[in-house]
């Protein structure tokens, strides 16, 4: 942040507040969103309000959390018996039972303590059917059950190990260990449990939500709590908005994700393993996971990623597609200040030849901040903006946050505390926070019936003119609490008619606020495909929509985390993510901005945006030739927007992402498994971006086949480190050999670009271009690609009329 813009802000804002602005500093790292919310709060009385309420929040936990007493360590002990069910069986410990059930598809469920697939947050609708193919038998001392795609063997002293089907070992979970309250649960304590695994000594970990430090997650602890930045961050900062127990492991004897169904805090510890030299023996990589309650409960999925990744998101939920339009280039500022900026932003887009899809409007838009209005000085006619705008190809998207201001009065929390669908605490009375404009209370989105209210609030929004929405601050965030700025652990919620507290409930809050718009915006439009991203999430979030990686620090750090969020989000089964291009603190210099637009263009989720203080992103604000090279990049993504639209039907269909890292269909390949600086676009592309200062060419491990290099038409064979041109209007983008894409032709019509194969290969590639906003499926169609003599021809896969315009590229190589 602008260190002028920030002391004028102190100076003018902090009589009064001081004493509050030096604790919350003290309390922690304090970045510019930091003092911005406490300078903006400390002199008012609605400040003063907050810190009290920050007070209540403290004494409210210690009154209404259990008192923590003694415990008592428990093992399962020996095994006793077992009893064989449909796809697997129960397994008796003296102390403890293990459930392992197989289901249809291939994935594995283990629930100690009678632990139950559901209820579950992460699977969508019910649990799916067992593989009656599957049967518990004796294996020695102990029991197994084999399946098609995975081993599982259950050892006299409960460790479970998960074998390929030719017995290499993927995952070996020890015997875990509880806390349990020696008082027992009645008094509110749940047990706490730890348990460990081991990996195979080369294995890589990908995964855990979104991850600064990724997406390779080296030795290192990983909190699974969801917290909201409240600053920029970069690789060292962890826990972030979207914390999942979600470990994506590839090793040579093959990949596997385990899930361990538990929504409480907790914590993931990783050790690398170590290949021994020689005749040494191997260090084996070590995985603990510490909860601080909740069932424990997990699945393992072992195949390709691939196979993976479609049974995964099968057992979560399909990811939702986004409009068309979601896929072009989206802009925001947090201070456009009215709907004049407004035009003037997207006039400046268009009389610059810049493509334009979507502009967003921050919490300055509302009146007052307050959610679900509009401020009719700044912007008296958002249905005519809207109107406007869309009339030129844009369209708007409205942040929408979960806190409502604790106002009489105001019709969001009249409605909603008449309807009593705000969190409560111990006592029924409704919990407050602070945001914004001051005093808050929080919808209750783990009640049905509240998801239902809040889904009809997204009406006014409709009729404002609004097409899409980004939640905020949905972990959810109070600036009432300085350390952990979210509600009282002891704050009540429904958790879906079975009752629970926040800290049960919290990881999930902004999964569920999720669930809550989606529906509600296909109830309200049910011909409309909505578009719904969001900063907070968990294990699921993919069916409601995506996320975006905000609040990432403006710095070369930030752009390497920007990618690494989303290759991660990605394998956790999020395909549509994208960062905030140019970061969200200070200014970004003009190389920086630049190649962070450069990569932008090629991920899902497109956006510029500025916080407050911090310097614009359009892109005449960096001279011209960084506005020449926007241009291009930006040409470039319209170009590819009928591929872009085929990845989401794809990543719909399959679960794979559209962003995928080199390793994926190669996954043995252990220096790809290393690169974590480029990354596939589909099957067809691979991009490697610039992510150093005064960086002109970079090097790039390339997967297996032939690859042409879509700028210069050189060619280069895979499975080898080769050294390309990155100069500043460009960064390296390689098509592979036999690629057949869709891509926008004249006249706004889909054409074929196919890449010449490598002799005496083929190739081919898939369309899914349909509705652009509708429900309606669209025709998969497949082409081949293949040598003819001296020529390239592409054929319609099963015969027939290829049907569109067909562009042959490669051929000079």
């Amino acid at each position: 942040m602008d260190a002028g813009y920030l002391l004028g802000a102190v100076w003018g804002e902090v009589v009064g507040g001081v004493r509050d602005l030096r604790t919350a500093l003290r309390r922690g790292r304090a970045g510019g969103a930091d003092l911005l919310r406490v300078v903006g709060m400390a002199g008012s009385a609605r400040g003063r309000l907050a810190v009290r309420s920050a007070r209540r929040r403290r004494a409210t936990d210690a009154r209404d959390l259990p008192v923590p007493g003694p415990e008592r360590t428990r093992t399962p002990g020996p095994v006793v018996g077992a009893d064989p069910q449909p796809g697997g069986g129960v397994v008796r410990f003296a102390r403890s039972r293990l459930l392992v059930r197989v289901a249809v598809g291939g994935a594995v469920f283990c629930g100690w303590d009678d632990a139950a697939p559901l209820p579950s947050y992460a699977l969508a609708g019910e649990c799916p059917p067992v593989d009656p193919r599957a049967v518990l038998e004796p294996d020695g001392a102990g029991w197994r059950v084999v399946s098609e795609r995975i081993t599982v063997r259950i050892s006299e002293r409960g460790v479970v190990d998960f074998r390929t089907p030719g017995g290499l070992l993927l995952r070996s979970e020890g015997p875990p260990s509880w806390q349990d309250p020696v008082a027992g649960p009645a008094r509110g304590h749940a047990p706490r449990w730890e348990q460990r695994a081991r990996l195979p000594a080369d294995a890589r970990v990908f995964g855990l939500g979104g991850r600064a430090a990724g997406p390779v997650l080296r030795t290192g602890r990983y909190r699974l709590w969801n917290t909201g930045p409240g600053r920029s961050f970069g690789p060292g900062d962890d826990p972030l908005s979207i914390t999942m127990p979600v470990q994506l492991v590839v090793a040579d004897a093959g990949s596997h994700l385990a899930f361990h169904d538990n929504t409480w805090d907790g914590e993931v510890a990783l050790w690398d393993g170590r290949e021994g030299a020689g005749s040494g023996p191997d260090q084996h990589g070590i995985s603990r996971l510490r909860m601080d309650g909740g069932p424990l409960r997990y699945w393992v999925i072992a195949g390709t990623p691939a196979r993976v990744l479609s049974a995964w998101t099968a057992l979560t939920g399909r990811p939702a597609v986004p409009p068309r339009w979601a896929l072009g280039h989206h802009h925001s500022r947090w201070g456009f200040g009215g709907q004049e900026e407004v035009r003037r932003v997207a006039d400046g887009y268009r009389e610059r030849e810049l493509p334009l899809s979507v502009l967003h409007l921050d919490v300055d838009h509302f009146d007052g901040h307050r959610g679900f209005t509009a401020d009719p000085r700044t912007f008296p006619d958002l249905p005519g903006l809207a109107k406007e705008l869309g009339g030129l190809g844009v369209r708007l998207v409205s942040t929408v946050d979960p806190a409502v201001n604790a106002e009489p009065g105001l019709t969001a929390y009249d409605d909603g505390s008449a309807a009593g669908v705000f969190v409560r605490d111990a006592t029924g009375r409704e919990v407050r926070g602070a945001v914004w404009p001051g005093e808050a209370v929080f919808p209750d989105f783990t009640d049905p019936a509240v998801r239902s209210w809040w889904g009809g609030r997204y009406a006014e929004r409709l009729e404002k003119g609004f097409a899409g929405f980004w939640h905020d601050r949905n972990e959810p965030v109070s600036f009432a609490a300085f350390g952990d700025p979210t509600l009282p652990r002891s704050a009540r919620h429904a958790l879906e008619g079975r009752g629970g507290d926040h800290r049960e409930a919290h990881n999930v809050y902004g999964l569920a606020m999720a669930r809550a718009g989606y529906e509600g915006l296909r109830e309200l439009r049910p011909d409309t495909r909505p578009l719904v991203f969001s900063r907070s999430g968990w294990a699921g979030m993919q069916r409601y929509g995506g996320t975006w990686s905000g609040d990432v620090a403006t710095g070369w750090e930030g752009l390497r985390t920007s990618l690494a969020l989303v290759l991660g989000l990605g394998l956790c089964g999020v395909p549509y993510s994208g960062p905030d291009v140019g970061g969200s603190t200070g200014t970004p210099s003009p190389e920086l901005y630049l190649r962070w637009f450069q990569l932008g263009a090629y991920l899902p989720l497109f956006r510029t945006r500025s916080a407050i203080g911090a310097g614009l992103r359009e892109p005449w604000r960096f001279g011209p030739q960084v506005l020449e090279h926007a241009r291009a990049a930006l040409r470039e993504r319209e170009r590819l927007l009928p591929y872009l639209e085929t990845l989401a039907h794809v990543a719909h269909r399959t679960g794979a992402p559209y962003v995928r890292p080199l390793w994926w269909k190669s996954p043995t390949d252990r220096a790809l498994r290393d690169c974590e600086d480029a990354f596939l676009l589909g099957d067809a592309l691979l991009v490697a971006p610039v992510l150093a200062e005064g960086a002109t060419s970079r090097v790039v491990r390339l997967p297996r086949g032939l690859w042409h290099d879509t700028a210069t038409g050189a060619s280069y064979r895979g499975r080898s480190t080769v050294r390309l041109e990155a100069p500043l209007g460009r960064i390296p983008v390689l098509a592979r050999a036999g690629a057949v894409l869709p891509v926008a032709g004249g006249g706004g019509a889909v054409a074929l670009e196919a890449w010449a194969p490598r002799p005496g290969r083929g190739g081919g590639g898939e369309v899914a271009v349909g509705d652009p906003e509708g429900w309606a499926a669209p025709r998969r169609e497949r082409f081949l690609s293949r040598w003819e003599g001296e020529r390239v021809v592409v054929e319609r896969e099963g015969g027939g009329e290829v049907g569109y315009e067909v562009r042959v590229r490669g051929l000079e190589a």
